[in-house]
This record gives C-alpha cells, structure tokens and sequence, in this order.
C-alpha cells in the first residue's frame, strides 16, 4: 500500500490521476527529508505559516495539513492530486490554500518549503516572487533528489533570498536551508520573448513554459507542413505551451474559434498574452485542465497536439494515451487529430487503435506529423 509514515502521522497518498497498481510512488526521499526537518523546527514557532512550492502530488501539503499551509503550484495535476489525497485521508477540504505560481498570496511566511523544479528560470521566477513575503525570521528548506539538483542553485538561493548551505545527502536526496538577507536588491520577475519573423509573432511566455527561448523542433516540424491541415470551424491547441501552434493556425483561419488548453497555468497565461497581441479584439478561450476534462463530446472540428512524454521527472506515454483518447470523444465526426512527436515514441500504433485509421502526414529521420479522423 502506498502509504508513509512521517512524524506528523501515516498518510495514503496516490499520484494523479489515480492508477490501479501503479508502481510510482506520490513521494520521494525529498520529501521525507523536508518532513523531518519541518518536525524539528515548528515546534520552535509559536505561529507557523507555511507555504509550499512544486508539491507535485501534494504529499507535503497533506501532511502537513494541521498548518493550514498554502500550496503554490504551477500544475492543475498537482492542484488535482491534492483534492485526491485530501479525500482519501478524509481530511478538510480547505485545509490547504491552493493557489497558482502567478498569483502568490499576501502576507509573511517563517517557514518556506520548496521542491526544486527541472527549470531554473522557474526556480529564479518563483524566489523573486517569494522574496517580498520574507523576512528575517523566515526558513527557507529546499529539497531535490541529488541526481535532479542543479549545481547552480546554491548559487541561485543565494543571489535571492541569502545565505545558503547544502546538507549532507540523505537517501539520496539533497537539502538547502537558506536564510533571508535584507541587503540583497532583486527585481520583479518579467516574461521572457521570442522574435518568430517566419511567422510574423513575438511571443511572450513566463519561466518555466515549455521551450522557453527558442521554438522547439517538433513544433517547427509540424508548422512547416500546416497547409495540409484541414479548414476547420472549431480547433483546439491541446497541450498548448505558449501557444504557438495555434497563434500560426489561427492565422490560416481567420473565422475559426480556438481553444488553448494546458495543464500549466503559466502556459495559458502565456498563450492569452500572445493571442491578444496578435489578434486584439478576436475571441479565444483559454482552459487550464488536465488534457480534454470538461470538454463536451464532438465539440471540435480540428485538435493539434504536441503532447509531452513525462510527467515530473517521469518519462512516459499514458498522458499522450489520455490525449488521444480523450480527443476521440471531443472530435465531431469527420473531424481530425493532428499530432507531432518523436519517431520512436510508436503514436501511431496507439492512434490507429483508438481511430481505426492513422496517416502519415511528413516525417524526417527524428519526428513525425500523424492524422487520425474521427469516422
């Protein structure tokens, strides 16, 4: 049974979406090391306000509920797997604030536990918004597996937050404790941009977005052969990113209503940014959730989608799987399914078991542009 054992108690926690055996666990050696060192210390703080950043499925959050702790993360999976792992520890729904990496709350935090992301311009994007809610008694505890830590983040807490130190690794897993410098200068975090002149677009986009400072090969890949797509009423950019694959399409067609969909907040609010700078005063929606949830049945003539082949630090296809199945439900009939992705990845297989059918569109020697049509 997936359940740990912490000092604050014995906790049953699944990753999301829940899966029938699945062998991952929703925690790791990092979370275990901030939970002890958290046990040492509130008991130390008369008052303890907490805050939480990239709780991936949100075994922090849930053990440390009695804080009533707020949740800062960027994932609507994460958001989702902290109402999953409330619920199934029959805890207090609003137990834990969640709130998105945009949109930090008001007000001092003393004690700061931070999983440490993949991306450092995210790390660096998220310490400057955090620096304001600090102050001299505030503890900040970061933690990552030794293998995922990057050798610059010592040096990152540092130049942000104060001075730093590195514990000793612990099943191997690495600890950061860092402690708040009044003298530091920083300043407010901006969006970074992307000149595109082939196709006419400056993006903007927040740190941590996919393909942050250069347009990705996949998604050059299939923009190079949009003239194949088909006219279509409806399109949604599944998976969107900063939205680039639907800002190109959506000037093909000009009558069209696109939807971009992400898990990311900061992917769909970087990609509302870019589309009302392209095409003010033109209506699109923009929905945060995971792949097509909420979406009504044959709804959309045309969906694209480069999907992601990870999850966290995990590499897999079952978010790709869900993609596809879901967009089979979401497809009117005749409508289609466009997607992009690594050669080696085998979609189409899972695309003409879903559809019946499944056309090769272009392909060179690392990628493939596929088309399946909902009969």
């Amino acid at each position: 049974m997936p359940h740990i054992t912490t000092s604050q108690g014995v906790w049953d926690l699944h990753r999301y979406p829940f899966r029938e055996n699945d062998p991952l666990r929703a925690w790791d050696a990092a979370d275990e090391y901030l939970l002890n060192e958290v046990a040492t210390l509130t008991p130390k703080i008369e008052t303890p306000r907490l805050v939480i950043l990239n709780d991936s499925f949100a075994a922090l959050s849930c053990c440390l509920h009695c804080f009533r702790p707020t949740m800062i993360s960027d994932s609507f999976i994460s958001r989702q797997a902290l109402k999953q792992n409330l619920g199934g520890n029959q805890l207090p729904t609003d137990s834990v604030n969640f709130v998105d990496t945009l949109n930090y709350p008001e007000g001092i935090y003393n004690i700061v536990l931070i999983k440490i992301p993949k991306s450092l311009a995210l790390l660096e994007d998220q310490l400057l918004r955090l620096r304001p809610h600090l102050t001299s008694d505030s503890t900040v505890l970061a933690a990552a597996m030794a293998k995922h830590l990057p050798s610059t983040a010592v040096a990152l807490f540092e130049k942000i937050i104060g001075p730093t130190t590195a514990s000793l690794m612990r099943k191997k897993a690495r600890l950061l404790i860092s402690s708040y410098d009044a003298g530091l200068e920083t300043a407010q975090p901006e969006p970074a941009c992307l000149n595109l002149d082939e196709f006419a677009l400056k993006l903007v986009q927040h740190a941590g977005v996919f393909s942050m400072n250069k347009l990705d090969q996949g998604s050059r890949f299939f923009l190079e052969h949009r003239q194949k797509l088909p006219p279509a009423a409806t399109i949604i950019d599944l998976g969107c990113g900063n939205g680039i694959l639907g800002l190109v399409v959506a000037g093909m067609f000009p009558d069209a209503h696109l939807t971009f969909v992400d898990e990311s907040y900061r992917a769909v609010a970087s990609a509302k940014l870019n589309f009302e700078t392209a095409y003010p005063g033109r209506d699109a929606d923009f929905t945060v959730t995971d792949c097509l949830n909420g979406f009504k049945n044959d709804s959309a003539d045309l969906i694209i989608n480069n999907p992601p082949f990870h999850q966290q630090q995990t590499i897999g296809d079952h978010i790709a799987w869900q993609m596809f199945r879901q967009s089979r439900k979401v497809l009117s009939s005749g409508g289609q399914l466009w997607v992009v992705g690594n050669r080696h990845l085998g979609y189409h297989t899972k695309l003409k078991r879903l559809f019946g059918n499944c056309e090769l569109v272009a392909g060179n020697s690392k990628f493939v542009v596929l088309r399946a049509t909902k009969h």
